[in-house]
């Protein structure tokens, strides 16, 4: 399994690409065409060798008469003069309005430094959520284990000097595994056991034993992690 550092990389590449591509996708303008100065363009037009040119604003691309593809920018306010000589050379003349950014181009520049705050932030929370579940940001989220009932392999024979405490927890086993036995005689749902002695005496292992016994999913949790979830850290 991937570990969070290595997911963190994957998805940020995966945003850099995302946005590489729509950058791309929204770059129309051709790159075939040869940039040419505005004097040769002139002198070309003057000279009969265009062919055709389209104006977009200030910028006018065009072919030659040899069928080559130019691109030029012209520095003059009003461009009479130079559609004049385009006319007097017999050019063929298209325009188009300046090109304009689109609406989702447009709504995407405007909150593209938000959405990146906001990716940031998400990435620095995670982060701190991170490090073995002990970030700043874990307060309050349960660190119980689960043990699946097939993964629970202590009954009650591996349970040794505790004969009294097995024979209290017997009837929590029965209803655990027929709980409808007791509730069809009025019997209520026990709200717990609570298990009391020094370190070592078995609370644990028969907590466990009682889980094996009736088959069901066991769930463990240390003092400290309990009573971290409602002091906090360091309690």
């Amino acid at each position: 399994m991937l570990n969070d550092l290595t997911k963190n990389i994957l998805v940020w590449v995966v945003i850099a690409v995302v946005l590489m591509t729509v950058f791309n996708s929204f770059s129309t303008r051709s790159t075939a065409s040869q940039p040419m100065s505005y004097s040769q363009f002139l002198s070309d037009v003057k000279g009969g060798s265009v062919d055709s040119v389209i104006i977009e604003g200030k910028t006018i691309t065009g072919k030659t008469s040899s069928g080559a593809s130019f691109e030029t920018y012209s520095p003059e306010t009003d461009n009479r003069a130079m559609v004049g000589d385009l006319l007097s050379n017999n050019v063929k003349i298209d325009a188009m309005p300046p090109e304009r950014p689109s609406l989702l181009m447009t709504i995407f520049i405007q909150w593209f430094p938000f959405l990146l705050l906001i990716g940031i932030w998400v990435f620095f929370m995670r982060q701190m959520q991170g490090g073995g579940g002990r970030g700043a940001m874990s307060f309050g989220k349960s660190k119980a284990k689960l043990l699946g009932e097939d993964q629970v392999k202590v009954t009650f024979n591996d349970v040794a000097g505790a004969d009294e405490a097995k024979q209290d927890v017997v009837e929590l086993v029965d209803f655990l595994r027929d709980p409808g036995k007791f509730q069809r005689l009025g019997g209520r749902v026990p709200r717990g056991v609570l298990m009391v002695g020094p370190p070592g005496t078995g609370k644990t292992l028969l907590a466990k034993a009682v889980a094996g016994e009736a088959k069901v999913p066991f769930f463990t949790i240390s003092g400290s992690d309990f009573v971290e979830m409602f002091v906090g850290v360091g309690a």
